[in-house]
């Protein structure tokens, strides 16, 4: 804070009009307060009330006294102090316990706390593409557009399918850069089998897609990925939503606008270290009795794929249309999130899975196992989720839990009660 005083540390009153001017003019997305001593818990509880962004606290072990008693700091004094201000003025806070800057506690509650403060970032600043309505027979996708904006700010940005068919068609006559590039890229990384007319169509509804949510500032997008599409581009968009998300713009089918959510909240928590996919719970695994088939048309990004990804048709569908994706994703320890609501109540079903073995399936899909099934089944069946959830290879549950002090309205329900204590545990080791 270089200018505000000869030091360039927040230190009292006189301090704080000039810190929050200058963080409000750069719109910082975080604030970060290493304690070097007590006595600033007053200068720095105003910062943060007047900012509202996650607020990770810590400060560094002193060091020992002097030969003859003396101290040259107090930090821990200063911490104890601050967080009780903190509470006073109802300002939420990350405490990274006090220790060494070497000690790898340090780092790991520093990463952390960065991807919750983008998980925060992301949620209030969501903004969700919705192409067409949801299929007329999936009630399961109904949604709240007015509460999400009121309770939380999400907005909706609805278009029709009449509106993105318009794009695709003009993209097909101009055949851009951008389309005959996603073309290359569908061939350099799958093995197709639709012919070639069949790829140029999914690449122009892909840049479709693409360019109306950059035109509107959306972060995800929500499709009816079937009956419309196939009736007027004679297509499946599984390719195309697998292509976005692969990008960063999750895509969520049946037009399920909380499975956006739900992508986007993971998503930020992986802060673009694997792409997410978003998945049915679909069918019990025939021996193992934890083990459950995640599964989808096609829509995971390519990236993820054990083995090279087929572009196809799809099994499940009259009408045949090309479009969908058959893929078994590779394994390994997965976080899965469903953001979900009803009745005015709105929550986080999470916890992690393990890739196991299991029969081959269509389209594309991965077999995993968690602690105890039954409970999750049961979480699923009696609501408020649903059977759809969004995944992330590896274990980004700390990450969730931090964000959650910063989104008071979501209750956490974990899998299994042994993940939420280890998740909580994991900020003090």
């Amino acid at each position: 804070m270089e200018g505000i005083n000869e030091e360039g540390l927040l230190r009292g009153k006189e301090d704080v009009p000039g810190v929050i001017e200058r963080f409000k003019a750069r719109g910082i997305n975080a604030l970060f307060f290493p304690h070097c001593n007590f006595g600033s818990e007053h200068s720095v509880a105003k910062v943060a009330a007047a900012l509202g962004v996650p607020l990770l606290l810590w400060g560094p072990r002193d060091e020992a006294p002097e030969a003859d008693g003396s101290r040259l700091r107090d930090t821990q004094c200063g911490l104890f102090a601050t967080g009780k201000v903190l509470r006073r003025m109802n300002v939420p806070f990350t405490y990274l316990p006090n220790c060494r800057t070497r000690d790898p506690l340090f780092q790991k509650g520093l990463e952390t706390f960065l991807s919750a403060a983008n998980v925060v970032k992301e949620f209030r600043r969501a903004r969700i593409l919705q192409i067409s309505v949801r299929p007329d027979d999936f009630w399961t996708m109904m949604c709240n557009e007015g509460e999400l904006l009121e309770k939380f700010g999400i907005q909706i940005f609805p278009v029709s399918v009449s509106d993105l068919v318009q794009r695709v068609e003009a993209l097909s006559k101009e055949n851009p850069a951008s389309v005959q590039e996603t073309v290359r890229y569908i061939y350099a990384h799958a093995e197709v089998k639709i012919d070639a007319a069949a790829v140029h169509r999914l690449a122009c509804l892909k840049v479709a897609m693409q360019k109306i949510a950059e035109e509107n500032d959306c972060t995800a997008v929500a499709i009816q990925c079937w009956y419309s599409l196939q009736k007027t581009l004679g297509v499946m968009p599984c390719l195309a939503n697998a292509l976005l998300t692969e990008e960063g713009l999750p895509v969520a089918c049946e037009t399920d606008i909380h499975g956006a959510i739900s992508s986007i909240l993971l998503q930020a928590a992986g802060r673009g270290a694997s792409p997410s996919f978003f998945v049915d719970w679909s069918v019990r695994h025939p021996t193992a009795e934890n083990g459950e088939l995640l599964q989808h048309c096609g829509p995971w990004p390519l990236s993820l794929a054990k083995e090279r990804p087929v572009v196809t048709r799809p099994f499940a569908f009259s009408e045949n249309c090309p479009g969908a994706v058959v893929a078994e994703c590779r394994g390994g320890e997965i976080t899965l999130l469903r953001f979900d609501g009803d009745h005015g109540e709105y929550g986080l079903l999470l916890g992690t899975a393990r890739g196991i073995e299991g029969p081959k399936n269509h389209g594309t899909y991965l077999w995993v196992e968690v602690p105890n099934w039954p409970k999750v089944e049961s979480m699923i069946v009696k609501g408020p989720y649903v059977h759809h959830a969004t995944g992330l290879h590896g274990n980004v549950l700390p990450v969730l839990y931090a964000a959650a002090d910063y989104l008071p309205q979501l209750r956490l329900d974990f899998f299994d009660e042994k993940q939420r204590q280890e998740t909580e545990n994991s900020f003090f080791q």
